[in-house]
């Protein structure tokens, strides 16, 4: 016997409201305060958390950013931000060294306050130049006839290569730049006087006067006009705007460095001959 439509479509409506996405059609209204279906919903939302922790992190509070953002901050950020007593007296040296420097420089362009006499004050830096002193050392060796004038030319011209090369790798090396930011010029790139600290021709100055003073026979007035020479000369930079004054001064050191050091090292009269005979292309070792 066939059954009623209207039960069947009764039958069926039941069996899809009991099916689980229609399963809260089915539920009752419950009556209560909202603010439990809040905390109710809360608590749901808590526990899906709690399921999926992935899904969600606190964000770090503003003292937690920040003490994080100084843990990571380098040395130098926090050396920076509160220095030290050393600190604050170097940057103080550097700063009064930068302000007397370019102040000295009256002679740094020709239309500085000393401009006119600036090929005065070139020509007497020239003096205390590499090459010059090379070339004058080799001419002098020339003419030499002494083995005395020789052995001293030689160790001399030793000075003057061992001057040349730290003065240029300690400038190579530190990059220093001239109060007055000039490039240099043809002789000084001839020398690798390329950079302010050290001062070469101070360097130079210093080490020439002393080693002269030293293993020449002088009247007074002479090695006085020789001190005064090398001062002027390391001075002579500095009013250019070629050097700061600490340049200068570090150069004297150098250059009293290097004079001591060829001294240490000095070289015998047989070693000098042996030189100059291989200079010459005189040497027979055989014979």
């Amino acid at each position: 016997m066939p059954s009623n439509p209207s039960r069947a479509r009764a039958r069926d409506r039941g069996n899809l409201l009991g099916r689980p996405e229609f399963l809260s059609l089915n539920q009752p209204l419950r009556t209560g305060n909202t603010e439990g279906r809040g905390t109710g919903r809360r608590g749901g939302h808590t526990k899906s958390q709690q399921s999926q922790p992935w899904e969600y992190q606190p964000e770090p509070t503003d003292t937690a950013k920040e003490r994080k953002d100084s843990a990571k901050l380098p040395e130098e950020d926090c050396m920076l931000l509160n220095p030290s007593f050393r600190g604050i007296a170097i940057n103080s040296l550097l700063a009064i060294d930068i302000c007397l420097s370019k102040r000295l420089g009256v002679c740094a362009y020709t239309s500085s306050s000393w401009g006119s006499v600036r090929s005065m004050i070139t020509l007497l830096a020239l003096t205390g130049h590499a090459i010059t002193w090379i070339f004058g050392t080799l001419l002098c060796l020339t003419r030499s006839n002494t083995q005395a004038g020789q052995e001293v030319l030689i160790n001399l011209l030793l000075a003057l290569v061992l001057d040349v090369m730290t003065v240029a790798g300690v400038q190579k090396l530190v990059k220093r730049k001239g109060p007055w930011e000039m490039s240099p010029g043809f002789l000084d790139c001839m020398a690798m006087d390329l950079y302010s600290f050290p001062g070469a021709h101070a360097s130079r100055a210093a080490m020439v006067s002393k080693f002269l003073l030293s293993h020449l026979v002088l009247a007074v007035p002479l090695r006085i006009l020789l001190v005064l020479w090398a001062f002027l000369v390391g001075l002579s930079r500095v009013v250019l705007g070629r050097h700061h004054l600490t340049d200068m001064a570090c150069g004297f050191a150098l250059g009293l460095l290097h004079f001591s050091l060829v001294e240490t090292v000095w070289l015998s009269s047989s070693a000098c001959q042996t030189i100059i005979s291989i200079g010459t292309l005189s040497w027979s070792p055989f014979s």
